[in-house]
């Protein structure tokens, strides 16, 4: 199986997720670094203290991303946030309008240099997260976190 977003289907830690079993909220705003509001939305449905302040990081760091360098910080461009529940799994697709972030450059690792002004982004986010998959063009992110017990 690919780590690709599905269109049709949301795809969890390997498995394909029915449409029936699972809710989802749909956000679109312009490309702007004014995101509290949207991550207290986002993170809401969370429950577990440790677990939403962790989601929390890791979806500001994913927004952040896709407003800077995805939409160049453009807000004539949109950002798109879908948050997806389902019984097992909390699930957020963002997207943004750019040309999307190559395979090659997906890597979560630490930058070499400490000095280093980019590159930790990636890293955190998936250390915040259970699962971390790329769209084919690069410019959709699904993060991924089980629920907690």
């Amino acid at each position: 199986m690919s780590n690709e977003v599905g269109s049709k289907e949301v795809v969890a830690a390997g498995r394909i997720v029915p449409f029936h079993r699972f809710r989802w909220a749909d956000f679109v705003l312009p490309s702007t670094l004014q995101l509290a509001p949207l991550l207290e939305l986002l993170v809401e449905p969370v429950g577990c203290e440790m677990t939403s302040q962790k989601v929390e990081l890791g979806l500001h760091e994913a927004l952040v991303n896709a407003v800077r360098h995805g939409n160049s910080e453009n807000p004539q461009k949109q950002l798109r946030v879908r948050r997806i529940l389902t019984p097992n799994w909390l699930i957020w697709q963002v997207q943004d309008e750019g040309c999307g972030l190559p395979p090659t450059a997906r890597a979560a690792e630490l930058p070499l240099s400490v000095d280093a002004q980019h590159g930790r982004g990636l890293f955190l986010i998936h250390q915040c997260f259970d699962d971390v998959r790329w769209s084919r063009r690069g410019n959709r992110l699904q993060l991924a976190c089980r629920r907690p017990d």
